[in-house]
């Protein structure tokens, strides 16, 4: 697992100014002098020869003979190492470094709140009711420096919709910056139950701009027990309703754990008759971080459990026509008549796969496991090995 976000690295100079630089990284020491300030030299030891005028200088190891006196310099704490051109990062006074975007990972995925009105018992990221808004103050700074190349990008919470007119300008500067990138937009859907929430998103006029949005239940009190939230499921339904009459992309999510997957089929069912113009149904394992964790005993099945489930619903919205994926499960415990449905959706820096994979002929086309899974898995994982 690969870590974002780390402390350690050992300060050789003091960053200068009172900002925190946001950067983009390069190993290459002739970059064109007009873009260093906004720029991050990586080399492998300090002991080379460090050209001057970058924003900062990182290097995996060696000492500070090589720097120039009036340089950023960092030495990389090991969990940094997998640094590479392209990549952006924020450095903080004190040396820690949080890397923002990673230019070689699977998608890339920014967290933009903490905050939320929703409370759910599987939540990865819990809640906080904190002042973040520095958060996209970075992305604002950071965005120009992404590569155009980039095929996708998720926005994330808490409940991006909370910040109202910040998360608008995000958007803009990702449709201005990123014209050909996808932008996907985690949210529970509550908000867009106000008319002039879904025509903000469509006024955008993004290129390829989708929201998804959690349904966990055709029935509310269900949805609501899950979510923590009395009302939501009758909020995010015309949430839902609002976006598509606008022309927004939508894409429902269901969790699968112990308290959505008896009624999985009965959901589809219902999708199909009421719902069928959603753009996407991704159905999805269980992540056992955040609250997944605290309440694992309330949440945690086996995936083979439930495999009759999840045939029939993935059957069922597959027949009706509607784009339907499997995320976050292993192909050995999927029912093969489904495994064509499976995509490897897991973000790299948190995918993992454990020792029973070994030698398995699946294994590349495999979601794999979050990092979590150590916590719990299924018994039944077993590797498929071609004679």
């Amino acid at each position: 697992m690969l870590k974002l976000s780390v402390a350690g690295n050992v300060v050789v100079r003091p960053l200068r100014g009172g900002l925190s630089p946001i950067l983009r990284v390069t190993t290459k020491s002739d970059y064109p002098f007009p873009l260093r300030k906004q720029s991050a030299l990586l080399l492998d030891d300090l002991t080379d020869s460090v050209a001057d005028g970058f924003g900062a200088v990182l290097a995996r190891g060696g000492s500070e003979q090589g720097a120039e006196p009036e340089a950023n310099v960092l030495i990389l704490a090991p969990d940094l190492h997998y640094l590479a051109d392209g990549d952006v990062i924020k450095i903080s006074p004190d040396g820690r470094i949080r890397t923002i975007y990673r230019q070689a990972g699977r998608g890339v995925s920014l967290l933009v709140t903490e905050r939320c009105n929703s409370f759910c018992l599987m939540c990865s990221q819990p809640p906080r009711d904190v002042d973040d808004d520095y958060l996209i103050d970075d992305y604002l700074r950071a965005i120009p420096l992404f590569d155009r190349s980039t095929r996708e990008i998720g926005i994330t919470g808490g409940e991006p919709t909370l910040l109202g007119d910040r998360l608008f300008a995000l958007l803009r500067t990702l449709k201005s910056y990123l014209p050909e990138t996808a932008v996907h937009v985690l949210t529970n859907g509550r908000t867009s139950s106000d008319p002039t929430i879904a025509e903000q998103f469509a006024r955008l006029k993004h290129p390829d701009l989708m929201l998804g949005i959690p349904l966990y239940s055709d029935i509310s009190s269900i949805h609501d027990f899950v979510v923590q939230a009395d009302g939501a499921y009758d909020e995010t339904l015309r949430g839902i309703i609002n976006l598509k009459r606008y022309g927004v992309q939508v894409e429902l999510r269901v969790v699968i754990h112990q308290q959505t997957y008896a009624r999985l089929a009965n959901l589809a069912a219902f999708i199909t008759r009421n719902l069928q113009f959603v753009d996407h149904v991704a159905l999805m394992g269980l992540e056992l971080m955040g609250f997944a964790r605290s309440n694992i005993d309330a949440l945690w099945v086996d995936p083979l459990e439930y495999q009759q489930e999840l045939v029939e619903a993935t059957l069922t919205l597959a027949r009706a026509g509607i784009k339907t994926s499997i995320y976050n499960h292993q192909l050995c415990l999927l029912n093969p008549s489904i495994r064509s449905f499976s995509v490897k959706s897991i973000s790299d820096w948190k995918n993992e796969y454990m020792p029973e994979c070994s030698g398995c002929s699946l294994k590349p086309e495999c979601g794999g496991f979050f990092s979590s899974a150590s916590l719990r898995r299924s018994p039944n994982i077993r590797a498929k090995l071609v004679a």
